[in-house]
């Protein structure tokens, strides 16, 4: 782990507003946060640069484009290695369906989270990423049935 990034008032005023609308315009944020814009810019920057902001996206509705049905799945592997891990992590960098992957320590080797259109795509990806890995003994799926909260922000 790496030490934090040493973060003043100012930054966490502009990264809290960022955090619910990263398309305001500089100008428009630096009167938010009250700091002239060439200011605001520098500080974005700075953010940017030191890796604290990763990127900027749209958040968009799983239901809307039509693939609605959540995983949170549970993998457990034969071999924890340290290339069997990173083989396993760069495979699921390259599925599109999976939108996090977390290496976790007691229980399984892998929480991932997977969006799908429909149970039918959900076996697809588990016999394509899962089952067809050697490396892979055990995989646990919870479905949701309903999502109470979802949010990117991350507290200040």
């Amino acid at each position: 782990m790496t030490a934090p990034f040493p973060l003043d008032d100012l930054d966490r005023r502009i990264l809290s507003i960022l955090q619910n609308d990263a398309t305001l315009t500089n100008q428009d944020l630096a009167a938010r946060v009250h700091v002239s814009a060439p200011t605001c810019l520098r500080r974005v920057r700075r953010l940017v640069d030191a890796g604290v902001i990763e990127k900027h996206v749209a958040i968009v509705s799983p239901e809307k484009v039509g693939a609605g049905l959540t995983g949170i799945v549970e993998i457990t592997l034969d071999t924890q290695a340290a290339e069997r891990l990173a083989e396993f992590e760069a495979a699921m960098a390259a599925e599109a369906a999976v939108t996090q992957c977390y290496r976790v320590s007691t229980g399984p080797d892998f929480v991932l989270v997977v969006q799908v259109p429909d149970m039918a795509a959900y076996h697809a990806l588990v016999h394509r990423a899962f089952t067809a890995r050697n490396n892979v003994r055990n995989v646990r799926t919870f479905f949701s049935v309903h999502r109470s909260k979802f949010d990117t922000r991350v507290a200040l």
